[in-house]
């Protein structure tokens, strides 16, 4: 059997079908940083980030169980597309929009890993990404979402299309509408990004 590092996600799937849990657990600690940032920046809440991200899990594995799940190395986008949905249901249910705004409670870049960095690189880096998340908080809702799933969800585009059900170039005009509008609101701010 290979190691568990070396397995592909397709083959990590297979793996806990076949009852390893192995199969789950490096998949887990493979994307649970980037899908529950990825939930992070759309919900604003510690907690209820976590509560989607548990309840993704478990529709995955549930998916998993029910042999839904047929879309052979794609895993990442196939739990990224139920773990957004599963933000929007709950936008939709309390009939409010994912909104980022800058939070003092909140370092969404806590949970992202950074290379190591001296006390004055480390201060340097927070102010400026604090900066740049206020100025991303200004971004329309669109161009909000497209930032979140392009640079922390490290997405491609024809995923987040999917994922958005719009076109590819609907995707990439939101991306360049909201690159033109951070420069300028970067510039006018004074931020070196």
């Amino acid at each position: 059997m290979k190691s568990t590092i070396t397995l592909t996600d397709s083959e990590a799937v297979n793996l806990f079908i076949n009852g390893e849990s192995q199969g789950l657990e490096v998949l887990i600690s493979r994307y649970k940083s980037k899908i529950y940032t990825s939930i992070f920046m759309l919900v604003k809440d510690e907690y209820l980030a976590e509560d989607i991200f548990q309840d993704s899990f478990i529709k995955i594995i549930e998916n998993l169980r029910s042999g839904k799940y047929n879309e052979e190395n794609k895993f990442i986008q196939w739990a990224m597309r139920i773990a957004h949905n599963l933000c929007m249901d709950h936008f939709r249910k309390t009939k409010s929009a994912p909104v980022i705004k800058n939070s003092d409670d909140h370092d969404i870049f806590e949970v992202l890993p950074f290379e190591e960095l001296n006390a004055e690189q480390k201060i340097m880096k927070v102010q400026t990404n604090k900066e740049v998340m206020e100025i991303v908080s200004l971004l329309p809702k669109d161009q909000q979402e497209i930032i979140i799933l392009r640079h922390f969800a490290d997405l491609k585009f024809k995923e987040i299309a999917e994922l958005l059900k719009c076109s590819v170039n609907t995707a990439l005009g939101r991306m360049r509408y909201a690159l033109v509008n951070l420069r300028r609101m970067a510039e006018e701010r004074q931020i070196a990004v």
